[in-house]
């Protein structure tokens, strides 16, 4: 095992009414702003819970944080935090609400010209104002860590500082009963990947995080499709399993100590940012692509994958994990995600601009080993048509 140090500092408050939680994780001196995106938390119920349970509090509420939150709408809160004197950000909704809040706490007491520059030129944060979160829509984990995704001029870029993790954050499996099918499906797919780029490098015989990613994903496995059949879809202990997992794929938990590759993540960010895909519908593209073009690589991971995921021990080394990848594949049309490029209408004729893309971010040393080139980029993207 790797060393390392881990500390994650997000109280979480779990299960069904917890949203009434917020009146005592919230200074009640606190001048707060709410954020969150098109409405929906006002369609089913969530924000009057929210207003309910800040109705002792100064609060103020900030709306339109889009998917894939853009950095000239994020900007727009800045004046209404100085105007009125904001000291604490709650964010009510999903990934990408959370996300561009904490965008928003860095921004509102950066010193520097350009907020921007704390994402693109990776600047140090020196302050933020703290955020608190009740969560809509399990996927990216972004409730109890230190990153974040924002978007600008077709550019999706990540930033992380221990200053951006929240404070608290509410998971109610309840509130994600209105949720549509391609929303569970993101967010199933988004978890599952998460563990696969912490898990499915090489060993370094960190037992226990290699058992915890496993538990995640025969956990998503299990109960992803029961969030989208029929009889079992409005199941609370589902949703429930569903929205820890997400949580747990990526709190720090399960990478600290082992190695990782992020490679399906930059590439696919590439994707969305280019061609506007949903992110979780990058992934089931570009993760089997680079479990074909990596297998020697992961030669070893991709074996332990097959037998403890997908109780494969038959047959010669190769059509395990062969077979192992084309389950996985399996898995996500299950999940009602595609898993090729054509399946979105992106043809060879894109990798020529993606390849650019990821050149230009600097993204041309990925993967465990860090020789993911622009070239074994374009194997990857070639595989994924």
């Amino acid at each position: 095992m790797l060393n390392f140090s881990f500390q994650n500092t997000t109280q979480i408050h779990f299960g069904e009414g917890q949203i009434k939680a917020i009146v005592r994780a919230i200074p009640a001196s606190a001048r707060i702003l709410v954020t969150y995106g098109g409405g929906s938390i006002k369609a089913n119920g969530v924000y009057d819970q929210v207003a309910e349970a800040l109705k002792e509090h100064t609060w103020f509420e900030f709306s339109g944080i889009e998917p894939n939150p853009s950095y000239d709408t994020l900007m727009k809160s800045l004046e209404m935090i100085r105007e009125h004197d904001i000291d604490f950000l709650l964010a009510v909704g999903g990934g990408s609400v959370i996300d561009g809040t904490k965008f928003i706490a860095g921004a509102a007491l950066f010193k520097g010209e350009d907020p921007w520059d704390f994402v693109v030129k990776r600047q140090r944060l020196e302050q933020a104002l703290p955020i608190g979160c009740v969560l809509t829509l399990p996927a990216t984990g972004s409730e109890t860590n230190a990153g974040a995704v924002v978007t600008r001029n077709g550019d999706k870029l990540s930033f992380h500082s221990p200053l951006v993790r929240p404070v608290f954050a509410v998971l109610d499996p309840s509130v994600t009963l209105s949720l549509s099918d391609r929303q569970i499906s993101n967010g199933v797919v988004d978890a599952f990947v998460h563990t696969m780029e912490q898990y499915l490098t090489y060993s370094v015989n960190g037992k226990v995080q290699d058992r915890f990613s496993e538990g995640l994903l025969l956990t998503l496995i299990e109960e992803g499709p029961k969030a989208l059949a029929a009889d079992t879809k409005n199941d609370l202990e589902v949703r429930g399993n569903i929205m820890w997992a997400a949580t747990m794929a990526l709190n720090g938990l399960v990478g600290a100590g082992v190695p990782q590759d992020w490679s399906t993540h930059m590439i696919g960010h590439e994707i969305t940012g280019t061609y506007g895909v949903d992110h979780a519908r990058t992934l089931s593209i570009v993760l089997p692509a680079v479990m074909k073009v990596c297998r020697e690589a992961k030669r070893d991971k991709l074996l332990q994958y097959a037998e403890r995921i997908w109780d494969l021990t038959e047959g010669d080394e190769d059509s395990r994990i062969s077979k192992a990848i084309a389950l996985t594949e399996h898995f996500f049309k299950m999940m009602q995600v595609p898993v090729r490029l054509s399946q979105i209408d992106i043809n060879a004729s894109a990798i020529d601009t993606l390849i650019e893309k990821l050149t230009k971010h600097g993204m041309t040393e990925l993967g465990e080993h860090g020789d993911i080139t622009p070239d074994v980029s374009r194997q990857i993207l070639t595989a994924a048509l």
